[in-house]
Formats: C-alpha cells, structure tokens, sequence
C-alpha cells in the first residue's frame, strides 16, 4: 500500500491559516493561554516581505506587521544606506535582496508584500508577484498608467488575490459622515465637484537634470531603480524623492495625492469611468513670448475637468474639476469668509456641491478629514477636527493582514476599502487627468512651419474599452513600453 504523500511544513502553515476558523474550534487549551495575551502561534503567521522598504515603505511594512504579530521575512530595496536602514533595524531577521524579482523566486515561502516603490515599479513589481499567488498592497497610485491598473485589478479577481491600495484615509471611519450626509439626501441634486492641492511640494514644471554617472551612490542599483523605464545614464536629483515630477517614473501631483482627494467623491458619489477629460496647464516663460517646453515632466500647475454620468447617489451628470500648484477655487458664499475650505489654509480639499448645500473635507491621507456641512439655510454640522486612540493609519495595512487570513471572498476581504476591485477604476480615473495634461503638450509642425499643439480639446473617453475615441494620438499614454525583463 502505498504511503501518502507527507506534506510539507510550509504547506502545512498555509493550510493552517487557510483554515483557522475551523482549527480554532478544535482546540482544547487557548493559544493565549499557552503564550500569553496577543500571543500569535508560529502556525499563524503570516510571512511578509516589503518592496520597496524605506520611505512609505517604513511604516507600511511595519503596520503589516501589525506590531510583530505577523513575520517579516523579507526586506527588497535599491538603496539599504538611505531611509530603507529603519526597517532593517525593526525586522534585524528578514533577509536583503536589491531585486524583487530575485526576492520572490528564492523565498517561496513568502505569503504577501508590500510594494512602496516610485510609481513606475508598482505594476510590474504587483504584476511579477500575483502571478506568483502572493497577496499584494500597492502604495498609491496603484500604478503608472490605466492599462497596468486595469491588467491589475483583473488579474487579482483571477488569481483570487487579496489586494489594497495604499490610500490610508480611505479607512478613516469619519468617511462614514460624509457617506451620510450624501445618502441622507441633504445636499439634494448633486451636480458639481471641486478638488485642489498644494503639490507639488518638489521640483516640477522645469527642464530634465542632466546625468552624472560620477555622482552615483555607491550603495545605490541604478539599473534596478529604472526598472521598467528607458536605461538611462545615472542622473542626480531623482532618488530618492523627486522622480515625482518626472513621467518616465512618477504621477505628478495627480499621482502624489488624488488617491487621497478623488477617493473622497469618488467613492461617496458612486462613480465610474469618466466620460471625458480636457484639461489646461500653466505655463512658464524663460523668455520672452515662448513658454518653456519640457513635455518629459509634469507641469507646475494644471487644471483638470472629468464628467461622468448621473448616478445611483445623484441623478443629474457630475461635473469634477481638479486644481494643483497651489490654484484652489473661489470661496462659496455659503461658507463664512474666515472659514477654510477643506484643511488648514485651504491648502487642500474637497467639495461636493448640491442643489441645497456643500460638503467639504480636507486631503484624505493621514491628516484630519474634518468634514463639514454647510446648508444653503445657513445650518451647519461639522465632524470632528481628528478622531483619538485610532491604531496606525485606520487599520489600513492590518485590515489588510487579517483578509488574507480569513481568504479570498471572506467578509474580511470585502470590506477593505481599497481592494483593486475599487481602487483600479478610481486610480484610473486619476490617471486620466495626466492622460489628459500630457495630450496637451502633443504639438507637430503645420504647413506654416509653426509648431501647432494638436490635443488642447476635450479628449472622449470609452472607458470599459480604455480609448480616446476623438484623438489616436493621445491613446499612446494610455500605457507604456516596460524595458525588458520588467514587463507585465
């Protein structure tokens, strides 16, 4: 008779964790009682890895680990020298890799990870390691571009992966007021949408550094920060922060907060795709008569229009203007004068605009929502400045820990308020703004001779297709090229 197969330990784990509701009912002494209260068996842990381990990565990872109750086995950086030194010293056992990709194919038994990389490494870093059935949370923007984050969002529902987006303040249970008060129908017909912010906060808006090979970092892999972008020469002023301002790597200002911001109506309203976009940017003038054309990099200031169609939460079309480099709309005249609208010093905001009053927030990161009604009767009803003894960043990552744990499908799972489910299509509808803003810049030579800037129009949008229906060229930013050996 043959003997059956003995399974191994690590699937012996996995099966455990799978199974714990079940298990858990079997046991005769409490785990806590063996180990002590928030004592968490070996058996139950989950093993965690980061990509991309200093920066957000710091306490992304970190809260994952939910104080220790889960283990972190893994740390994946380009650069351990900078601020990637804090989580080596939080998790001293996790073994160094500088390449993901080598990461993910040695340590097999790595359950889920983190990704906290510059915006161009997160769809292909997400992408290598679900098709590797790890569970992934993915900072802010989801991606770089549409088409990786709807490859991502449908790749997740296949592979059955539990998935969220880095969007903390998508958990921030004053959420629930503004819910609320868009429910409640307080506001009436809901018609208008205005966001704004203060990014960008780095340079933007001027001419690409030059490269400098002789000034690289020694502890820095060059070749696997550019990851999936054109292989370059080492250039200064890029890592480990200012690849923001810079397509080939970051999302602008769009891509830095309107997962904070556009989350707010996006997920209140019930919105979809748009149905188009057009934008204008500001323009900088070294010289006389002729703005400045750096068409490499986001602009230092723009201004973006999206409509979408009526929904179950309002039932007239919805107009959403977005405004970054420190432009912010006029103050309505139902909110007092010495009032900030949305944060501190209107730097940043939301507003939701009705028929019968106005909702407005701050940014919807870390900092307070402190959502306010302001009623065309002149009543008012404000939410707290900042909620108290709240665990780091609203549970976010840990709700995250605890769906994997409880499976794909669970209640755990359904609940997170940024599984790629709803964090695809709204960080889509994010990226149309730079869809939109780099059209703009798009300018060829007319029969005149004079350069002619051919998609400064209002750009149709079919979204469950993911095409300009109005203008072909603007179609090439919907995607990108990855470099070789970092596709998707």
């Amino acid at each position: 008779m043959k003997k059956p197969k003995k399974e191994s330990s690590d699937q012996s784990r996995r099966n455990f964790i799978k199974n714990a509701a079940i298990a858990s009912s079997i046991f005769i002494v409490p785990r806590h009682v063996l180990g002590g209260v928030g004592f968490t068996a070996p058996s139950d842990q989950l093993n965690l890895a980061a990509i991309g381990a200093g920066g957000k990565g710091t306490s992304d990872i970190f809260n994952a680990s939910v104080n220790g109750r889960e283990r972190v086995v893994a740390l994946c950086d380009v650069d351990f020298s900078g601020s990637a030194k804090k989580s080596v010293e939080n998790f001293p056992k996790a073994k160094l890799y500088a390449d993901y990709r080598e990461m993910l194919e040695k340590e097999k038994e790595i359950d889920a990870v983190t990704i906290s990389t510059p915006d161009h490494v997160h769809g292909p870093a997400a992408a290598f390691a679900m098709a590797r059935g790890k569970h992934v949370y993915v900072q802010k923007p989801m991606t770089h571009n549409i088409r990786e984050a709807r490859m991502l969002t449908e790749m997740a529902r296949t592979n059955k992966i539990v998935t969220q987006m880095g969007n903390q303040g998508a958990s921030n249970p004053l959420l629930d007021m503004v819910k609320k008060w868009v429910d409640s129908g307080k506001l009436g017909e809901i018609s208008k949408v205005q966001i704004w912010t203060n990014r960008p906060v780095w340079p933007q808006g001027g001419p690409f550094p030059a490269s400098d090979p002789s000034s690289k970092p020694s502890a820095l892999n060059w070749d696997l920060w550019l990851g999936p972008a054109p292989e370059i020469p080492f250039t200064p002023n890029l890592h480990p922060f200012n690849w923001r301002g810079w397509w080939d790597y970051g999302t602008g200002a769009l891509g830095d907060v309107g997962c904070h911001l556009i989350d707010i109506p996006f997920r209140t309203l019930g919105l979809h795709y748009p149905k188009d976009a057009e934008c204008s940017v500001g323009s900088v003038f070294s010289k006389m008569w002729t703005p400045d054309y750096n068409p490499e990099g986001c602009p230092a200031s723009s201004f973006i229009t999206l409509h979408f169609a009526a929904t179950a939460k309002s039932q007239s079309p919805i107009e959403m203007t977005w405004s970054d480099g420190g432009i912010r709309p006029s103050h309505p005249d139902i909110i007092p004068a010495d009032h900030d609208i949305g944060g501190a010093n209107s730097a940043n905001g939301v507003m939701i605009i009705g028929e019968k009053g106005i909702i407005t927030t701050n940014i919807n990161d870390s900092s307070p929502l402190m959502p306010k009604l302001y009623m065309n009767d002149g009543t008012t009803e404000f939410g707290p400045d900042r909620l108290g003894n709240q665990e780091p960043e609203y549970g976010h990552q840990r709700k995250w820990v605890d769906a994997i744990k409880a499976g794909f499908g669970s209640a755990e799972h359904k609940g997170l308020t940024s599984s790629f489910d709803y964090a695809g299509p709204m960080t889509e509808t994010v990226l149309m703004g730079n869809l939109a803003i780099r059209s703009y810049m798009l300018r060829r030579e007319n029969s005149k001779g004079q350069m002619e800037f051919f998609g400064r129009r209002k750009l149709l949008w079919d979204g469950e297709n993911m095409r300009i229906t109005n203008l072909e060229e603007a179609n090439q930013f919907v995607g990108r090229e990855h470099r070789a050996g970092f596709g998707m």
